[in-house]
């Protein structure tokens, strides 16, 4: 199982804080899979056409896929997997 968190307005459109998710992959496939699970308006932050989108952080076990491979980044039983949106703020 891969722990999946999500945060701030994310809840929003999941309407729950976590989920499961079965398997390993990556995280290009879970946010599919999640985007499946939680309709258009997960899809729309959670992506821009093909890519995942620069709206949201994603963290795999604490590190930003930015520095551990992108979508393309594996995943494995036990990871989990935190989703926020950007937030600004001063």
């Amino acid at each position: 199982m891969i722990k999946v968190l999500f945060f701030a307005t994310i809840r929003d459109y999941t309407r729950e804080k976590e989920t499961v998710a079965e398997g390993s992959g990556t995280v290009g496939d879970l946010l599919l899979e999640l985007s499946d699970r939680y309709g258009g308006e997960f899809r729309d932050e959670a992506f821009d056409g093909d890519t995942i989108s620069d709206r949201v952080i994603v963290l795999v076990n604490g590190r930003h896929i930015a520095h551990t491979g992108g979508a393309e980044t594996r995943l494995s039983e036990g990871d989990t997997v935190a989703v926020f949106p950007i937030i600004g703020g001063g």
